[in-house]
């Protein structure tokens, strides 16, 4: 599965973890995706994308 939205390009982010006592360590924070399938000019495809463009309708999905 693909690491990044294909609609709007939102992919994997980084920062830090901060304990109580302020020790900082790496983590990450990925997108929440779906793999659907749309009507893409006229064929289905099946692509992953977030939830965020699934729940604003910017494709066709097919069922």
């Amino acid at each position: 599965m693909a690491k990044h939205c294909e609609i709007c390009g939102k992919g994997q982010m980084s920062g830090n973890y901060v304990s109580f006592s302020h020790k900082r360590t790496r983590r990450t924070w990925k997108p929440n995706l779906k793999d659907v399938k749309v009507n893409v000019n006229g064929t289905v495809k099946k692509i992953s994308i977030c939830s965020k463009c699934l729940k604003a309708g910017k494709v066709e999905r097919v069922y």
